[in-house]
């Protein structure tokens, strides 16, 4: 006994020697002490310097007297198997640490009656429940009927399936009962076991001794939500498969369950609240069914970590580490300044350099890199193709879409059987064989991949009772009998590489919220203060996109598709990111001028670029000057289609590269046939096609990012500059030539997207907000401890595809939000924009809005807008960026525009990064160190909500009416002063700046 004395005392020398620290004592079993979650945080813990760990041994804790355990000023002690919780309770009364986790309560948490009695008490939801106690001396408590397919509890029938649990806590045993009308039996639950976690049985019969709760079970959809609090401020969840679903644990590669990240609803948010604080368990874990559009709480497990996941014990450590030293620092006089809080208001620096709260993130987003879009046409008759095509319900006036794995598996089985000869030889289809190649191709495509996945490949049958016309056939002199024509689609589908771009740029937004090191936002989404929706287009690449980029954002573990369905949303019911741009008759007649003056075969003169280029873009005249003739540059770009193609051809005969491993799939059949239908689209009937611009623009840019290895076609630089230079023209003028004409396509095509952003920054100064978006906000009833909890970071992400970002951007650059005679910094904004050359993958539109609660509400100094734009990724081949330095040295921001400064360093982060195995298996592939992200730019740094507000009204309700069918040359003039000059609210002159949006867009 002395030498422990003398221990305990050398210890108190030890303590002393180490000045002015908060020594935090782990008072629990070594099982528990020892994990590596402890660990984790433990180490994460001791980074604070004014913190010191101490674990108490297990023989301590199981063999001494609690007068012989260390002394700590806090203490962390929870209950497992074995561990003496009177014991460790009666060490807290005796040295009075602050407490973590209350352990009067652990000892209710052992008893699953007390735990629903408090959650009934909190109002927190249950599934419907009764409590068979078979250790109370009243009869009325444990009365029982069973019957085959129910039994009935105290009074309260429990028709099957339904849930027998142990009161014991402890006791893991957990049974659940199936109707006869589904097989009987039972599913037994237990504590995992390798990799099963319940087993079935065929018994039916409940158990007969020991005390048991019976619940409905809950139609789950087979997945269980593990909540984790750290304090009644922070939720982290995530989903596993439910045990009762087959017993068999899903595990990673590296042995460890497979979990999938979750988002809490605000309703759910506080109900970890409330749980949190209702057993005084600072670090808690509990358990949520999902069901009926409902949230009910089935079981609170006490003291629990998050395995495997760095950003948890990130969070919290620094959770814990705050709380501790912000009760004990002031107490022990230890020196500590209190870092940036979870209650704490987002305050941030803006650009010019006013400290002011964040309020709301707007992005639009376009899609990550894709493969070329491609598509076939061809006619067919043959009676698979008809029996397919009435199968799916076509008829004469109803096309059919198939695109679900078993059917786009049935066309290939016809594709397959026609090429193989399978039809009567007698009667041998002739023109199968004239579509033999046709047929491959179709073969070919389905084939990629070795699966279907729905989002990659398509085909659509369209009925012609007279065949197709002669006009768009080439093939024969369409006969007067009924046809189809086959439409195969396929490519345009998120790669690899855009996989991981979108990923590592979700990491890098975190910067723009409060929290150094981009954590803050991590930390801001755990807690009540973040309000996060996600929307995308239905375009699988978009969707992917999105999912890629919350992935980043949120520091989300796992696959893409459960991030995909729990967190993106599709906007396609209300056209807010989807559009039918093709069918805009503005948009058709500017195409069929620009096609126009791009036949031209003479040196373009200075009038022939002002009609192209009415608006006298830089990088347009850039293009144009490098054009010159667009007639021979267009020849000259179908020669290197033409030596291409025959290049590709010879390396797909020779047996020396004929197995070359071509990016994502593709086989070099595929990769020539893609290049001969540019080459045979190119040019028709002497005239070429510039709608076919941007499609060899794609596939040359696509083949040197990601095919250069394989091809080696020494004239492919060349290709790909000529092929720009046309681009550079061709894509932004098909969104319109002249300002009013750009507007008007802008107007039909962003409208709701629009009207949406309009409603999501008035929502920040006391709109009434839709039923559906206050979920995500604390209610100010259980708002106790927090600061200002009735204010929040909303954020809302739209992406969407390449028009949007076009049509966006128009607004923006012609709708007249500034005057640029008269704002320096907008002057510089459209300077900049006028030098884009390109709106490539990830382009970013970002609008931030921030508050300073100490101006008047009314006042335009209470809300502070800024503008930032992106233009995306830059390709290997052109790097030049418009240049810009940064202002954030840790963010993605650059002050470019507003100082018109040196160049900046682009993002070093994504600088390069590898690729993931593509789906047939070839080996990883590093991207180039070229390709990377250019640094946020910044339009402007100093806009008023009303101002941005009156803007977003006037475009959307103007009525643009191009030049084409103006009656009279003055509205034209009139709509392009508007662009040009005046300011949005100075145009609309009556309108009240204190208008307040009635506009209620759904959510």
């Amino acid at each position: 006994m002395n030498g422990d004395m003398d221990k305990v005392s050398a210890d108190k020398v030890e303590d002393d020697d180490m000045g002015k620290q908060v020594i935090v004592g782990i008072c629990a079993m070594a099982k528990k002490s020892e994990s590596k979650s402890m660990i984790e945080i433990l180490t994460r813990l001791d980074d604070f310097e004014q913190i010191k760990t101490t674990v108490f041994p297990e023989d301590t804790i199981l063999k001494l007297p609690v007068e012989l355990w260390p002394r700590c000023d806090c203490l962390i002690s929870f209950h497992s198997k074995g561990f003496p919780l009177e014991k460790a309770r009666a060490y807290a009364e005796l040295t009075k640490p602050f407490i973590i986790n209350n352990m009067d309560v652990q000892h209710e948490l052992q008893d699953r009656r007390n735990v629903y009695s408090t959650l009934e008490r909190e109002g927190i939801m249950l599934p419907r429940f009764a409590v068979l106690d078979r250790d109370s001396p009243d009869p009325k408590l444990h009365e029982l009927i069973e019957s085959e397919d129910h039994v009935e509890v105290n009074g309260v029938i429990f028709n099957k399936p339904f849930v027998e649990k142990p009161v014991c806590a402890e006791n893991h045993n957990i049974y659940i009962y199936y109707p006869t009308s589904a097989g009987s039996g039972s599913q037994r639950l237990f504590r995992k076991i390798g990799s099963r976690s319940s087993v079935y049985s065929p018994e039916t019969r409940v158990r007969k001794s020991g005390s048991f709760i019976y619940e409905d079970f809950m139609p789950t959809d087979g997945t269980d939500v593990k909540v984790y609090t750290v304090g009644p401020d922070y939720a982290h969840a995530e989903a596993r498969k439910s045990p009762a679903l087959d017993g068999k644990v899903e595990r990673d590669p590296e042995g460890k369950e497979v979990r999938y990240p979750v988002i809490l609803s605000g309703a759910e948010k506080l109900i970890a609240r409330k749980v949190c604080l209702a057993f005084k368990q600072t670090v808690c874990g509990f358990d949520l069914l999902r069901a009926n559009g409902k949230s009910y709480v089935c079981d609170v497990n006490g003291f629990s970590f998050v395995k495997n996941s760095s950003k948890y014990y990130d969070d919290c450590a620094r959770i814990l580490g705050n709380m501790i030293l912000r009760e004990l620092a002031p107490t022990l006089h230890i020196p500590w300044n209190a870092s940036f809080q979870l209650d704490d208001p987002p305050i941030v620096p803006t650009t010019f350099g006013k400290m002011m709260e964040l309020r709301c993130v707007v992005g639009v987003i376009r899609h990550g890199d894709r493969t070329p879009k491609q598509k076939m046409k061809m006619e067919v008759r043959h009676t698979k193709f008809f029996e397919l095509f009435q199968k799916y319900g076509g008829t004469p006036t109803s096309n059919v879409k198939l695109k679900r794995p078993k059917q786009l598996q049935e066309m290939l089985d016809i594709a397959r059987f026609l090429l193989s000869g399978g039809q009567n030889a007698e009667n041998k289809d002739v023109e199968i064989e004239e579509k033999r190649r046709k047929l491959e191709q179709l073969k070919s495509v389905l084939e990629m991949y070795g699966y279907f996945a729905g989002i990659n490949r398509k085909v659509q049958l369209k009925y012609q009772p007279k065949g197709r016309p002669r006009a768009s056939s080439s093939d024969d002199d369409s006969p007067q009998e009924p046809s189809l024509v086959l439409i195969l689609k396929w490519g345009g589908e998120l790669t690899p590489a855009g996989r991981i771009s979108a990923e590592e740029l979700g990491k890098i937004f975190r910067f723009m919220y409060p929290g150094g090191q981009g954590l803050g936002l991590l930390r801001l989404h755990s807690t009540y203060r973040h309000d996060l929706k996600i929307y995308a287009s239905d375009e699988g690449r978009v969707q992917m996109t999105a999912a890629a980029f919350a992935k980043g954002l949120l520091a989300l573990e796992g696959e893409l598709t459960p991030i995909l369905v729990q967190m993106v949303k599709s906007a396609h019911t209300n056209g807010l990111l989807d559009n039918d741009s093709e069918s805009s008759k503005f948009q058709r007649q500017g195409k069929q001028k620009l096609h126009d003056l791009m036949q031209q075969d003479k040196e373009l003169t200075p009038e022939d670029m002002e009609r192209i280029n009415p608006c006298h873009a830089q990088s347009i005249n850039v293009a144009l000057q490098f054009i010159k003739n667009p007639h021979k540059l267009c020849e000259r770009v179908l020669g290197l289609i033409h030596k291409l193609v025959q290049h590709i051809q010879t390396k797909c005969d020779d047996p020396m590269s004929k197995d070359a491993v071509l990016y994502h799939g593709e086989n070099w059949d595929l990769m020539a046939r893609r290049w001969a239908k540019l080459e045979k689209d190119f040019k028709t009937k002497g005239k070429f096609d510039i709608s076919k611009v941007p499609d060899i623009y794609d596939c040359i840019k696509y083949d040197i990012q990601h095919n250069s290895h394989a091809i080696g076609f020494y004239k492919a630089e060349e290709l790909f500059n000529c092929a720009k230079y046309l681009a550079d023209v061709v894509i932004p003028q098909e969104y319109g030539l002249t300002q009013i004409d750009k507007l008007a396509i802008a107007q039909g095509i962003c409208t709701p997207l629009l009207k949406k952003i309009q409603a999501d920054l008035q929502s920040n100064i006391g709109e009434p907000e839709p039923a559906d978006e206050s979920v995500n906000r604390l209610n100010p009833r259980y708002s106790h401890g927090v600061s200002s909890p009735d204010r929040h970071v909303k954020t809302r992400l739209y992406f969407t595809s390449e028009s949007h970002i076009h049509s966006l951007l128009n607004v923006i650059r012609f709708g007249g939000l500034a005057n640029k005679k008269l704002d320096e910094q907008w002057s510089r904004a459209m300077e900049y924009l006028c030098v884009v050359n390109e709106l490539n993958y990830l382009t970013q539109i970002v609008i931030m809005l921030y508050e300073d609660p100490t101006k008047d509400p009314s006042s335009e100094e209470r809300f502070h807008v800024e503008l930032h734009f992106s233009p995306g990724t830059t390709c290997c081949v052109h790097k030049t960026v418009p240049p810009g330095p940064g202002f954030r040295p840790t963010s993605l921001f650059s002050t470019a525009v507003i100082s018109g400064q040196s160049p900046a360093i682009p993002c070093e982060d994504l600088k390069s990064f590898m690729l993931a195995t593509p789906p047939n298996g070839s080996p990883t592939e590093k991207v180039r160190d070229e390709t990377m992200l250019p640094s946020l730019e910044t339009l402007h740094n100093a806009l008023a909500l009303k101002q941005l507000d009156s803007f977003l009204e006037h475009v959307v309700t103007t009525n643009y009416r191009p030049a084409a069918l103006s009656s009279s040359t003055s509205s034209l003039q009139t709509a392009s002063q508007g662009c040009n000059g005046s300011s949005g609210s100075e145009q609309n002159g009556h309108r009240s700046h204190a208008r307040q949006t009635t506009l209620k867009m759904k959510q």
